[in-house]
């Protein structure tokens, strides 16, 4: 079980074993992998803080926009059911 009173680095083992185990990180992932988890882990940490705190940055705005409106037919003419569409059809013949 965690104390309080033990540090988290010697919890983690010696420099050696953190040396270890990044080498093989690097080994199965490849730097440019780890650098893009390493920038996308620094950002999630720093939205969650910025939410935390009730910081808006204007992003979440575009993301609940009102749908359009939707699409008038040309002219002035007015929506027309499907039923009148069947009535006009079989005037016609």
């Amino acid at each position: 079980m965690f104390h309080p009173a033990v540090p988290l680095l010697s919890m983690l083992g010696s420099p050696l074993q953190l040396l270890v185990i990044i080498l093989i990180l690097l080994l199965v992932f490849g730097a440019g992998r780890l650098r893009d988890v390493g920038k996308g882990l620094g950002e999630g940490i720093k939205n969650f803080k910025k939410g935390l705190a009730g910081g808006d940055d204007g992003k979440s705005k575009s993301r609940h926009k009102e749908p359009p409106a939707p699409a008038q037919p040309p002219g002035n003419a007015e929506p027309r059911s499907p039923a009148a569409d069947i009535e006009e059809s079989e005037r016609r013949g």
